[in-house]
């Protein structure tokens, strides 16, 4: 049993890791400092929810597989 329902697709998925990964990397490459890191945690988070398959934001405004658009 699940704790959470999947609301995001395949390909939304994988956009979202690629992104992710492209945004971190960029921050280390481009930024110095707590900068970087920042921008870098936030890249990781996208990359994480496109991983997992579930966005709370996109569930929160009703977007995604089982939602109200």
């Amino acid at each position: 049993m699940a704790l959470y329902r999947k609301n995001i697709g395949g390909l939304h998925q994988a956009v979202r890791v690629a992104a992710g990964i492209a945004v971190a990397v960029a921050a280390f490459v481009y930024l110095a400092g707590a900068t970087a890191w920042l921008l870098a945690l936030g890249g990781a988070g996208f990359a994480l929810t496109g991983l997992v398959g579930y966005c709370p934001i996109c569930a929160m405004a009703g977007i995604g597989r089982g939602g109200v658009s």
